[in-house]
């Protein structure tokens, strides 16, 4: 098969709407969010890794607010059993978030409301 039939089969595929990158963006940043727990900036970074244009990128992010990925960033930090009472908590809390792709203003916030709530308690 030559460069001339591969283009005519993505062609015919995009065509057919097989091929969707937008759509592909956005059902893959639904799952990394659902079922890894990536934070957005990983789900970004796999994105581009894959050559997703960076406006499908950007909406495939937009589809979660931040108070969104503020509570998906607590319950991971609950899932892990995280600690937060004392620095050496807070700075692993930090950690596990930014190892799964959450920017750390966010990651900051998901350890405040993670104290707000332990002292709350």
């Amino acid at each position: 098969m030559g460069e001339e039939d591969v283009a005519e089969v993505v062609a015919r595929l995009v065509e057919a709407e097989a091929v969707d990158d937008v759509r592909f963006a956005r059902r893959y940043a639904e799952d990394k969010r659902e079922l890894r727990s990536w934070g957005p900036d990983r789900i970004a970074e796999a994105l581009r890794a894959r050559g997703v244009a960076e406006a499908h990128v950007s909406a495939a992010l937009a589809a979660e607010d931040a108070a969104g990925v503020i509570a998906r960033a607590v319950s991971v930090l609950r899932a892990a059993g995280a600690q937060v009472a004392d620095e050496r908590g807070r700075a692993r809390a930090l950690s596990l978030l930014a190892r799964r792709g959450y920017p750390l203003e966010i990651a900051y916030d998901a350890v405040r409301a993670m104290e707000r709530g332990s002292r709350a308690a």
